[in-house]
């Protein structure tokens, strides 16, 4: 028997919850372990310097690629509030708007990056080998940004056009994709860092045209569906606003990325290599975990929006409730398994390399706590946005890690070395999970969501 199919006005229960959000979820999970298997790929057939390298110069890439994540997040949340509000029309024609938006800023974007690429790989603490590679792996990725782009916008406007299992299926078809090309491309074929890149653009080829064909063509199609591509409605208060909507997941993205520069700067100086390659695992693992908040929230920010523009306060109630419950204990599973299998965890990437697994373990078990919060100041900041409150979202996403995360591991080391690095991201989140409790209450009574 067939299910019936999830709209966003409809009234959720926890397993309608789980039903239209666990696309988004599963998505954000292949996606980060499809990361994980770059990094394995390079570690283990490329060498210590590329992953190393991989790990320096992918903060760079992402903070011109997050701009995607800003139009997508914010973009999404205000066709949403316009759907709830009946004028679908009007979110037609602003959602074709910001579709050639984001092809024209993806174009700046790369011009920009590629100019900048080698001062950056400089300027993070790359020397000799290191640098070429930095270059040779960001370049590649910097031609192909306005893929990149389109991939993480369309993320979030497939959950709006109620299609969230497409944006599952096509992230599945191009992390598979990438998989087998990284082991054509860097097994096989031999090509280093470089195979790694063009594995990781050609899955980002699939994950931006697919949906794109799909939005272009769709209106033919007699299902009618609510958002398609035509005539765009060029508003540019409307950009104004997707903009500022959006800029928490753009600082939010920025930040993290400052943030690792800012451990890696650390770590070269208190451990060189061996402290890069531990991090660079650290934080494939943490993706994989935080992907299930990510995909939650990407899933669940629509239906916040449309409840919002819909003024139905009861069902913003619901929604916020339930997604609370399901975070709180989601954190404590995975933290409890983060801490039973670190040392396997470890081993998958370095077991050729005991002192590096030990120091690897050992960070992982202190590192991963953050998750116990983690999930609470991405739903907060999500929240926010969806109820097209982007400075409030914004300023949890930046204190959470530019002032946060960053004062604790400039801070931390100067007393506790090495130790102080690995239990910096949880100090930062903690004392931001206080501000995000704090301002979720503060404006209850604004948007009644409890």
């Amino acid at each position: 028997m067939t299910k019936e199919p999830i709209q966003l006005s409809d009234h959720f229960t926890y397993n309608r919850l789980l039903r239209f959000t666990g696309p988004s979820i599963t998505m954000m999970l292949f996606l980060s372990i499809y990361s994980v298997i770059d990094g394995l790929m390079v570690s283990n057939f490329v060498g210590t310097v590329s992953f190393a390298a991989l790990n320096l110069i992918w903060p760079y890439v992402a903070i011109i690629g997050s701009l995607g994540f800003m139009l997508g997040t914010g973009g999404s949340a205000l066709v949403a509030k316009i759907m709830g509000e009946g004028d679908i029309k009007r979110a037609r024609g602003i959602f074709s708007f910001l579709v050639y938006s984001t092809f024209a800023i993806s174009i700046i974007g790369l011009l920009v990056g590629l100019i900048f690429v080698r001062p950056m790989s400089v300027f993070l603490g790359a020397e000799g080998e290191m640098i070429e590679e930095c270059v040779t792996y960001a370049t590649i990725l910097l031609y192909l940004l306005p893929t990149y782009m389109f991939q993480v916008f369309f993320q979030s406007f497939l959950v709006t056009a109620e299609k969230p299992k497409w944006g599952m299926w096509i992230t599945i078809s191009a992390g598979v994709t990438n998989a087998v090309l990284d082991y054509v491309f860097i097994a096989l074929f031999d090509w280093g860092l470089a195979g790694a890149a063009w594995a990781s653009g050609i899955g980002m080829i699939v994950a931006s045209m697919i949906p794109l064909i799909y939005f272009i063509g769709v209106r033919h199609k007699d299902e009618r569906p609510k958002l398609y591509l035509c005539k765009p409605y060029i508003d540019m208060k409307a950009l104004w606003k997707v903009c500022s909507n959006g800029v928490s997941e753009f600082a939010m993205n920025i930040s993290i990325s400052i943030v690792s520069m800012i451990y890696m700067y650390q770590l070269i100086r208190w451990s060189g290599e061996n402290g890069v390659s531990a991090y660079g695992i650290l934080m494939y693992y943490a993706f994989i975990f935080t992907s299930l908040f990510i995909g939650y929230s990407m899933g669940i920010a629509p239906v916040i929006s449309y409840h919002y523009g819909a003024k139905n306060h009861d069902e913003l109630k619901n929604l916020f409730t339930k997604s609370l419950r399901l975070i709180i204990c989601t954190s404590v599973v995975v933290v409890i398994l983060a801490q039973i299998f670190a040392e396997e965890l470890a081993g998958v990437f370095i077991g050729y390399d005991a002192k590096l697994e030990e120091l690897t373990t050992h960070a992982l078990r202190v590192y991963m706590l953050f998750l116990l919060v983690a999930g609470i100041n991405t739903f907060s900041s999500a929240l926010f946005t969806a109820l097209n409150n982007g400075p409030i979202s914004c300023l949890i996403a930046l204190s959470r890690t530019v002032i946060f995360e960053a004062g604790s591991v400039m801070i931390l080391p100067l007393f506790f070395g090495m130790e102080g690095v690995w239990w910096s991201v949880v100090v930062g989140e903690t004392i931001a999970a206080c501000l995000a409790i704090t301002l979720v209450i503060s404006y209850k009574n604004k948007y009644h969501y409890l």
